[in-house]
């Protein structure tokens, strides 16, 4: 007969999962910060640009979407979600012409995660800039 699991170490089955969203907050929110102050490349908006475009390579935003990638995919096998892991890979998502820029981009989504507001409904449903 199985032991029951204890609260602790069903918490301690979670702490992995828990550390890995920790862990990509913990690097979104200072590109998002330097990103809102204008810098450009966290989105991906400028990769089809290549190498040889204007804007520079921004190791850590490529990381962070890197992480972002693997936090949705390491939570989907376990039939879970993190709306800010979600959330920032739909905006990596808006790229057009009409769309806003990048800094437009972070500073609003550095506005809703101040307000605790990801994860729940845009007051514009389909913009949230």
């Amino acid at each position: 007969m199985e032991p029951d699991r204890t609260d602790s170490e069903e918490k301690t089955q979670l702490d992995p999962l828990e550390a890995l969203g920790t862990a990509f907050r913990d690097m979104l929110v200072p590109c998002l910060e330097e990103c809102a102050r204008g810098r450009w490349g966290l989105f991906g908006t400028n990769e089809h640009l290549g190498e040889g475009s204007s804007h520079q390579p921004w190791p850590e935003a490529e990381r962070v979407r890197e992480l972002a990638v693997t936090v949705q995919a390491v939570l989907a096998q376990s039939g879970e979600q993190n709306a800010l892991c979600d959330e920032f890979l739909d905006l990596c998502t808006i790229h057009g012409e009409s769309n806003p820029g990048e800094p437009r981009l972070a500073r609003s989504f550095l506005q809703r995660i101040e307000k605790g507001q990801v994860g729940t409904a845009t007051e514009e449903k389909g913009r949230p800039w």
